[in-house]
C-alpha cells in the first residue's frame, strides 16, 4: 500500500480559486528572454484581475506530428528556465511529462505535473507523476470518453496522491478536428476531482496545415476560444488552461491556437463576470416522476 501524500495547500489554494484559476503561458519554452518576458506580463495582468496564476510552458514537445516540427529546449535546460520563472515571480509552475523517467526531476521545479492528453491511460506514467507529491493534471485524451479520467485519477489517489486535477480538451471528430461537449465538463466531475478546461487545445485541427519544405504543423480555430471558453466557465470549471503568446502569428508550436497577449485582459474579464454569476456546479436531483406519468 502506498503511503499516502496529504492534501496540499496548494492543492487546496487551487480548489478555493474564485471564480476559477489560470493556468497559462506559451505552448512551449523558445527561449530564456521571451518565457521571463511571458511570466511578467501575464502576472501582472492576473494580478490585477484577482486571478490565481499557474504559469505554463512546455520543455519538450514529445508528441509532434513531424520529426521536423520545434521541440524546445529539452528536460534539462528547460527546468532552469521554469526554475528561474519560479523564483523571480514567485510564480507556481505547470509542465509535462511524457516518460515515468522525467517525473522526478519535473517534481523538483513544477507545482503541478501534467500528463498529456494521448499519455493519460499510462498507468507507470500516472504512479511516477503521483510519487512526486505534486498535484496532477491529468488531460483527457481525444479518444476518450470522459469515464475514462476517473479511473486515471484513481490511479493517482491509490499510489497514495490525492491531489489530482483532470482536464478537458475536446474529443476528435472525424480527421484532423476536435469538438468541445460541454456535457463532459459535467461527467468529468465523476473523477471527484477539479475540473479544468483546456480552451485552446480543444480548437486545435491536428497535422491540419502543411509547410514549406516538408512536414505538418497543426491548424486551429483561434476565433472561437472566447466561444469556447465562456461555455466552460458557464458550466462552472475550477480551472482555465490557456497557452497565451505575444506574437502566435511567429510561434514555432500551435500558433494557430495561442491566443494574443494583448487580447488577454479583455478575455478573462468576460470570463470572471461569467464566472461570477454562475460556478454552475450545483447538481439538482429533479424528480421527473410527474412527466413520466403523463405517457
Amino acid at each position: 500500500m502506498a503511503a499516502t501524500i496529504p492534501n496540499s495547500a496548494f492543492f487546496k489554494e487551487l480548489k478555493a480559486a474564485e471564480p476559477f484559476f489560470v493556468l497559462a503561458g506559451p505552448n512551449v519554452i523558445e527561449s530564456e528572454h521571451h518565457c521571463m518576458k511571458m511570466a511578467r506580463q501575464i502576472k501582472s495582468v492576473t494580478d490585477e484581475l484577482g486571478l490565481k496564476l499557474v504559469f505554463k510552458s512546455s520543455f519538450d514537445k514529445a508528441n509532434r506530428t513531424s520529426i521536423k516540427s520545434f521541440r524546445g529546449p529539452g528536460m534539462e535546460e528547460g527546468l532552469k528556465i521554469l526554475e528561474r520563472v519560479k523564483v523571480t515571480y514567485d510564480l507556481p509552475i505547470v509542465t509535462d511529462v511524457h516518460e515515468s523517467s522525467q517525473c522526478e526531476a519535473v517534481g523538483r521545479v513544477a507545482d503541478i505535473v501534467q500528463i498529456p492528453a494521448f499519455l493519460c491511460r499510462q498507468t507507470d506514467l500516472l504512479v511516477a507523476a503521483a510519487k512526486t507529491g505534486r498535484v496532477v493534471n491529468i488531460k483527457k485524451g481525444q479518444m476518450c470518453s470522459s469515464s475514462v479520467m476517473a479511473n486515471s485519477a484513481d490511479k493517482v489517489r491509490s499510489s497514495g496522491n490525492p491531489n489530482v486535477m483532470v482536464c478537458e480538451r475536446g474529443t476528435m471528430f472525424g480527421y484532423n478536428d476536435l469538438v468541445v461537449d460541454p456535457r463532459n465538463l459535467e461527467w468529468m466531475r465523476e473523477a471527484n476531482s477539479p475540473v479544468v478546461a483546456d480552451i485552446t487545445h480543444s480548437l486545435q485541427q491536428p497535422a491540419g496545415k502543411k509547410l514549406e519544405g516538408g512536414g505538418v504543423a497543426s491548424g486551429g480555430l483561434r476565433e472561437l476560444i472566447p466561444c469556447v471558453a465562456r461555455t466552460c466557465v458557464a458550466v462552472g470549471v475550477d480551472g482555465i488552461f490557456m497557452e497565451v503568446h505575444d506574437n502566435p502569428l511567429e510561434a514555432p508550436v500551435d500558433g494557430p491556437t495561442q491566443w494574443p497577449l494583448r487580447n488577454l485582459k479583455s478575455l478573462l474579464e468576460e470570463l470572471i463576470a461569467i464566472g461570477r454569476v454562475t460556478k454552475g456546479k450545483q447538481r439538482f436531483d429533479i424528480d421527473l416522476t410527474p412527466v413520466l406519468e403523463d405517457f
